[in-house]
């Protein structure tokens, strides 16, 4: 009898680090993905956002909590990789909190069309909170010492956003489905 709960301990055990090491190399995989430029995966110069992409799919069924985690740590991830000032951490932190208050299972029903949906307006509102951030950088400097000005700023992320959201919705399933798939079996087994 003992023997057989020490076996059921270690099958819960390994399946919960098997499930850690799933979302991890999923995160991996995802920032890997965000300097890489295939052909006909640009718009603009501008490439998917594939950490929004995974914050969104990780927050669809979690609670506001675990999505600004999610986004606070990814965010922290990617400004180590791109090292721009203004930090991305607070506007995918926003992205988890607010797509966890979505409650889906009431409003929207949980399909390819509907991530795709939330996918294209968090990053809008994820590339206008990085221009808002930028645009008090930009103040906050000496005229001589400015990057851009405050007018080059926002038209640049008109650009950003409408490219960034088209693409980052339409890749979206590709990261949404196979992680929510496995988050689902975890959940039942």
């Amino acid at each position: 009898m003992a023997n057989t709960r020490s076996m059921v301990g270690w099958h819960a055990l390994s399946r919960k680090l098997l499930n850690w090491a799933v979302t991890i190399a999923s995160v991996v995989v995802c920032l890997l993905l965000l300097p890489t430029r295939f052909p006909g995966m640009e718009m603009l110069g501008i490439a998917p956002n594939w950490l929004l992409i995974w914050v969104v799919a990780w927050s669809v069924k979690r609670s506001m909590w675990e999505g600004a985690v999610a986004g606070i740590v990814l965010g922290l991830l990617q400004d180590g990789m791109s090292a721009h000032v203004p930090t991305r951490a607070l506007s995918l932190a926003i992205v988890g909190i607010l797509t966890a208050r979505l409650q889906k299972q009431r409003y929207i029903q949980e399909d390819f069309v509907s991530v795709s949906l939330i996918v294209f307006g968090m990053s809008v509102l994820a590339e206008t909170i990085a221009a808002i951030q930028f645009s008090f950088y930009s103040l906050r400097l000496p005229e001589s010492e400015s990057f851009f000005t405050i007018e080059e700023i926002w038209e640049y992320y008109q650009q950003v956003a409408l490219a960034s959201a088209i693409l980052s919705s339409l890749w979206a399933p590709a990261i949404y489905y196979p992680l929510n798939h496995w988050w689902e079996r975890q959940k039942e087994g």
